[in-house]
């Protein structure tokens, strides 16, 4: 830590360089919030930050919010047809030297940026490539890129497998988010939050928050919640996350999530709070939260759990026993029986649940705070941008 410490002071003193984050979404979920959430922190350090982004999506909502001034358009066809030149014109009147880029679609919009106006190029690889990207077309967009930025070990080594990149330029960066400090979640209401939701006040309460889609787990988590409900009807679900399209869900599967709810009877047990900005405000009133993500491939919402101080059962695949550590119980997200098992094991002991949750805080703190991730970055941006 120390070392990092004076590296960045070491580096600080250089002219900060003007940073364009670019993320083409339409939807709303960790990866598009991302850019947004970190160019903040780095408008707060007195760097230049915009964004690329398109017209009325939740991304340009969030990057203006966070203070980044941004160029949009309509879709990324008209970019590439009809908006380069001017997008080029802008960033050189911004000055910009890196360009940092979130989804692999916007590393074409880069290459050929950089291609006409020399640039550093950052990707950070949110997803991890699942496929090999070898053709002539991703070698020579790939090309262009300087540093991909992997979030967690099982996305490094799909890169390093997948990417037409050499292993220097691939590299693992936990994400990070805002930890906050014990009073902070002292503060919150869990009382007021269950009134809100038309949750029992006496009621076991399980969390689970994210996208709602196929692969998150949440019919399996639906189905355990009712196995659970079998020998204890005092336990209740709470599924934090947005229900449309617009807001990172698969309208379809929260459909066939609902009807299943209504199957089993459930309609009075199972809570969508839909999208929330006060994620741990919510979370306070969950007793324990589960994330039986299929394959995740970092867990940003498992960090938020975390530093909510709650005990997690988790899925044991992807990267979240990399996140999660000893901190959560894991279990297989696609055994329902399991799942209810092992949430059953924080309902009957409540000293496990207590020591898991405090050891979670105390890793989140530690390895995932958004100052930490901050940092790490920086010296990245300032050493590419010395060179």
């Amino acid at each position: 830590m120390l070392l990092l410490l004076i590296t960045k002071m070491e580096l600080i003193v250089s002219k900060q360089p003007s940073i364009l984050h670019i993320c083409l979404s339409k939807g709303a979920g960790g990866l598009e919030a991302y850019p947004a959430k970190v160019g903040k922190e780095f408008l707060s350090l007195g760097y230049k930050v915009y964004g690329l982004c398109l017209s009325d999506s939740w991304v340009e909502g969030a990057m203006e919010e966070s203070g980044l001034e941004t160029f949009s358009v309509s879709s990324k066809k008209s970019l590439l047809l009809t908006k380069i030149p001017s997008l080029l014109i802008w960033l050189k009147e911004k000055n910009v030297e890196i360009i940092h880029c979130h989804k692999s679609g916007d590393i074409l919009i880069a290459a050929i940026l950089d291609s006409l106006k020399s640039f550093k190029i950052y990707f950070t690889e949110h997803m991890g490539a699942k496929r090999p990207k070898k053709s002539l077309f991703h070698r020579w967009s790939y090309s262009h890129v300087d540093q991909v930025l992997s979030i967690s070990n099982e996305t490094y080594q799909r890169n390093l497998k997948a990417l037409p990149i050499v292993p220097e330029k691939i590299e693992k960066l936990w994400l990070g988010t805002y930890i906050p400090n014990p009073q902070e979640l002292a503060s919150h209401n869990p009382e007021k939050v269950r009134d809100e939701l038309g949750i029992n006040k006496t009621s076991y309460v399980v969390g689970c928050l994210g996208r709602i889609c196929q692969g998150k787990g949440q019919m399996e988590l639906l189905e355990a919640i009712a196995v659970m409900r079998k020998q204890r009807s005092d336990v209740e679900l709470l599924i934090i996350g947005g229900l449309t399209k617009d807001l990172g869900s698969e309208e379809e599967f929260v459909s066939r999530l609902k009807k299943r709810v209504e199957e089993l009877g459930l309609q009075n047990v199972v809570h969508f709070t839909g999208y929330r900005k006060d994620v741990l405000n919510v979370l306070s009133a969950a007793d324990s939260v589960c994330l039986p993500y299929y394959n995740e491939a970092f867990g940003l919402t498992a960090i938020e759990a975390m530093s909510a101080q709650k005990p997690i059962v988790a899925a044991n695949t992807g990267a979240l026993p990399e996140v999660l550590s000893d901190a959560a119980l894991l279990c297989n997200p696609l055994e329902p029986k399991e799942i209810a098992d092992s949430i059953a094991k924080f309902y009957e002991r409540p000293a496990l649940a207590k020591t898991v949750s405090s050891k979670a805080y105390q890793r989140a703190e530690k390895k995932f705070s958004l100052k930490e991730h901050i940092a790490k970055l920086e010296i990245h941006y300032c050493r590419s941008y010395s060179h």
